[in-house]
Order: structure tokens, then C-alpha cells, then sequence
């Protein structure tokens, strides 16, 4: 077992730290010690107003070879502002995605009530491949253009030119260079490993969101003696990784929209759009159809409008602003407002979020190669959720004819793991609740807070008192919410409540997540 101890004292060998859990399943080999980091300025100048450093960590593009070519990792840090005899040692964060940058959330620190913050060493990076990473991917800037062909293949033709999309943009992707064949969840846990070992860290603490619980999950079970305190919210099923996962996710959308559709009806005085549930949702599927045939402001067609609503699937803080794009559409025609809208989600230009995640989920597992398979399953899907089937499996189909390897996913076991905080909204969309109740099987020593009727997906640190003070005092301590029997969650908080329109109450500031955390996660719904 290696221990890596450079300038600086080592986690582990800290005031109140835990001691090292189990025995490591598996270690590169042959051995990569990383140069320690030196930091430096930041440049983005949110960062600098943060007080965060940044540098540049040089890591083997294949583990396999750590002699061979290198690739670098951008990262950043907050020190901690405790007395040394309080400190708690390093904190990775990562967003999610995969393809999701974290660079800006060393600032996550900040979020963590009752100063528990405070005491960590917050680290942000961008994964391999992502941002100001370098090489960025990027396979074609374009491929997210306005007015793009209707999502659901209705004829033949239809559906070849999806199938033709998705074949190009694969091959694109495959024309972008070596890293594509090293960029697997395994590869990116190496990386965190390398970060945690040029820290003179003997172990991590973890926050991660969406994909970066898989992330975290696969990190765990690799490197189980390095996991030291573990906040996973949103979590990933492991069984599902990652045909399955996504046609969950269609299912998921589908209620959610409905959700939202009916609170829309709730306040009707407000946006005029329909009296009942039923009646935004026919309404929602007219404008679909009449944008099929002629895009709004000749850029927002019927797949940039179901995009736009996606969103809506994902958190309800966006609801207010949806539902008011939705109305000025339709009663004052404002194509303007849907289209800052989709920019904000889909960077016109900028594709590095989506090559990234194929890259990394297109190789972590051998997808169907039938598209037949792929076709029978997303149609039967689609009779029951028609909102996001198809939409989503385009998103995913150039796993059909992606260039590089895939590998076979880790067998997650977080049995070593002294322990973790797991984090899920029952009704959240994009990870499912039935995830968190997988991982907290697979992790005998995690406990689960759910959130029952919660919509939102990886909504921690906003402002819910009672989810985010457990938050706290599980960094604090270590203590966590006692183990309940059986395999539901250990604990529960209630959500935060539906937003309010301003016109129906008065404004007020509305409890949120931080700016940096949002722009993260809000960069991978998809």
C-alpha cells in the first residue's frame, strides 16, 4: 500500500481525522507520482474576487503508460480559514455530466452553513477533456444549431437523418485524437486519485452532484482507503449505467412536466395559459407542432422548444421563467426570450459539454448495437412519455457508432467506506430515487436523506434548513443521520416549496443554490 506524503502535512494524518478504511481493490500499475501543484493566479476573475488559486495538474493520458503522453488538468482551490487544529483537509467537488466543468466550485465553501465549510480545502477541477482542461474536446461546435430536424422519427426518412446525424457526429468526435480512448469514469478516477497525491493528501473528502456521484461511487470502490467523509446528491444508479438509465429518465421528464403543466394551470390569472394540467399540456403540444412547421423568429423549432422545457424537468426555480417565456410566446409571440432561453443551455458553438459526456458514456459500457433494439425500446417508451423519449435518445445515439473501445463499468462496493451522506428529491428526473436506494445497499455505512415530493435534481446547499444544517454537521463530525432498517431512506426533509409568482405575492428572495454551483449543473441538463 503506497503513501504519499509531500510538502505540507498529510490529510490523514490529521487532528480528527478518520483512519484508513480496508484495503485498496485496485492500483494502477505501473506506479504515477504527480509533480505537487504549484499554484498560481486564477483567470477567471470571479475566482480571483473568491480568493481562489488555480494551477495546472500533469497527468499520463493513459495510466497504462505513465511515461508516455500527457495531458493537464485545470484546478482550483480555496484554503481553509480555520485554525490548523480544526482543519479537515481536502475537499474534491465535481458537478456531474459527465462533460459538467467544476473549476469555479472551490467556492462551494461558502454554501455550507454553520461555517462547516470553512475547515476544507475546496478543490474545483475540470475533468479530463472538459474546459480549461487541455485538449478540450470538441467534435462539431455546430451540431446544435437552431431549427434541427423534429426529434420524433414519424417517417423513414425522418429517422435516417437522425441515424445519419448521430453516425457524423461520432466520427467527428473520432478525428478529435488518443484521448477519446482514455476518457472512461475509470480514467477520471485515476485523475482524482492524482489530484488527491500532488496534494500531499493521504485521503479525500468528496462532494459530488448527478454523474459526479458515479464518479464518486467508482472512486470508492477503486480507492475505498482514500474516502474520508462523502456527500453524494442525485445519486446515479449503478445498475443502470447507461442504456437503462435513460430511458428511465424519459419516464421521470414525463411525470415532471406534468408537474409543471399543472402548476402552471394553478396560476392561469398569471400566464394565461390554460385552466388545468391538461389543458397547458395540449396547448405546450400544439406549439410543438405549429413550431415543426415554421420556427419561431426562423431559429426555435420543435426540438429547440422541447429543450427550452426540459429544463423545467430538472428544478423548480426555473419554473417562473419558463412559464413566462411559454406565455409570451403564445400571446405575444416573443421568440426572443425562448431563444436566450436555449442559448442559455445550449452555447451556440460550444459542444465541449456534449463530447465529453459521449465520450466518457459511450466508453464506460457497450451500449445495443441494434439500432432495431434501440428503435423498439424508445417507441415503446415514447407511448408513454412522449415529452423527452426521442429527444433523449438522440442525444445518446452516436453511442451507435462511437469509434473508441468500450470498457466494462466497476462493480460498485462502497463496503469499505467508513461512511456517506447520500442525497435524493423522490421525483427527481434525472436520477431517479430508486439510484440513492441502490447506493445505499451497495454502501452499508451511508445514510439517505430523502426529500418526498421534491422535483428538483441535486438541489442541495439551497437554502433547505434542514437538508443543508445535516450537510453541515456531517462535515463538522462526521455523524450522520442514524441507519434505519430496511431499505428506504434514513431520514427525510421536505422540500422546498413551489415557487409563487410575483404577481400573485409579494417579492421576496427566494433560497437558491450559488451562482457557480448553478451555472454547473445547469451547463449538463440535457
Amino acid at each position: 500500500m503506497r503513501k504519499v506524503v509531500t510538502a505540507g502535512l498529510a490529510v490523514g494524518l490529521l487532528v480528527g481525522l478518520s483512519p484508513v478504511v480496508g484495503a485498496a481493490t485496485a492500483d494502477p500499475a505501473p506506479e504515477f507520482d504527480p509533480t505537487p501543484i504549484q499554484w498560481g493566479q486564477c483567470a477567471d476573475e470571479d475566482l480571483q474576487k473568491a480568493g481562489a488559486e488555480c494551477a495546472m495538474l500533469t497527468v499520463p493520458m493513459d495510466y497504462a503508460d505513465p511515461a508516455g503522453e500527457q495531458i493537464s488538468l485545470a484546478v482550483s482551490r480555496i484554503k481553509h480559514t480555520v485554525p490548523e487544529d480544526q482543519y479537515q483537509g481536502v475537499m474534491l467537488v465535481n458537478p456531474g455530466g459527465p462533460g459538467g466543468s467544476g473549476l469555479a466550485l472551490s467556492t462551494l465553501g461558502a454554501a455550507v452553513p454553520k461555517n462547516a465549510g470553512a475547515a476544507y480545502d475546496w478543490i474545483g477541477f475540470d475533468p479530463r477533456g472538459v474546459g480549461a482542461s487541455q485538449p478540450a474536446i470538441s467534435c462539431d461546435p455546430n451540431y446544435f444549431s437552431y431549427d434541427r430536424p423534429h426529434y420524433v422519427p414519424t417517417t423513414t426518412d425522418l429517422e435516417q437523418i437522425w441515424l445519419d446525424r448521430s453516425e457524423g457526429y461520432a466520427k467527428a468526435c473520432g478525428n478529435t485524437g488518443k484521448l477519446l480512448e482514455h476518457i472512461k469514469t475509470t480514467d477520471v478516477v485515476e485523475d482524482v486519485d492524482s489530484i488527491r497525491k500532488a496534494l500531499g493528501a493521504e485521503q479525500i473528502n468528496y462532494y459530488g452532484f448527478s454523474y459526479g456521484t458515479y464518479l464518486g461511487q467508482v472512486y470508492a470502490t477503486l480507492h475505498p482507503e482514500r474516502m474520508r467523509r462523502v456527500v453524494l446528491d442525485g445519486v446515479v444508479n449503478a445498475n443502470d449505467v447507461w442504456y437503462q438509465a435513460n430511458l428511465n429518465q424519459d419516464l421521470a421528464f414525463d411525470r415532471n412536466i406534468k408537474i409543471f403543466f399543472d402548476w402552471i394551470a394553478k396560476y392561469d390569472s398569471t400566464y394565461h395559459l390554460g385552466t388545468t394540467g391538461a389543458d397547458v399540456e395540449k396547448l405546450y403540444y400544439e406549439q410543438l407542432a405549429k413550431l415543426d412547421q415554421q420556427p419561431a423568429g426562423g431559429v426555435i423549432g420543435s426540438d429547440e422548444w422541447t429543450d427550452l422545457f426540459l429544463t423545467a424537468g430538472y428544478a423548480q426555480s426555473v419554473w417562473d421563467q419558463r412559464a413566462k417565456a411559454f406565455s409570451g410566446w403564445v400571446h405575444n409571440g416573443d421568440w426572443q426570450t425562448l431563444q436566450t432561453i436555449y442559448d442559455g443551455t445550449n452555447t451556440p458553438g460550444d459542444d465541449n459539454n456534449f463530447s465529453v459526456y459521449l465520450s466518457v458514456q459511450c466508453t464506460d459500457v457497450q451500449w445495443p448495437k441494434s439500432w432495431a433494439r434501440w428503435s423498439k425500446d424508445n417507441w415503446a417508451v415514447h407511448g408513454q412519455a412522449p415529452f423527452e423519449t426521442w429527444a433523449n435518445a438522440w442525444y445518446n445515439a452516436p453511442c451507435l457508432f462511437w469509434p473508441a473501445k468500450p470498457g466494462k463499468p466497476v462493480d460498485i462496493d462502497g463496503s469499505k467506506v467508513g461512511g456517506a451522506l447520500l442525497i435524493s428529491e423522490e421525483l427527481d428526473a434525472a436520477t431517479p430515487f430508486p439510484g440513492a436506494i441502490e447506493a445505499r445497499k451497495r454502501f452499508p455505512g451511508a445514510s439517505l436523506i430523502s426529500l418526498p415530493g421534491g422535483t428538483t435534481h441535486s438541489g442541495s446547499l439551497s437554502g433547505d434548513t434542514c437538508l443543508d444544517d445535516q450537510i453541515a454537521d456531517y462535515l463538522t463530525t462526521g455523524k450522520l443521520p442514524a441507519r434505519q432498517p430496511g431499505d428506504g431512506p434514513d431520514t427525510t426533509c421536505e422540500p422546498l416549496p413551489q415557487p409563487v409568482p410575483e404577481t400573485v405575492a409579494a417579492a421576496s428572495t427566494r433560497p437558491q443554490q450559488p451562482a457557480a454551483l448553478q451555472r454547473a449543473l445547469q451547463a449538463n441538463w440535457h
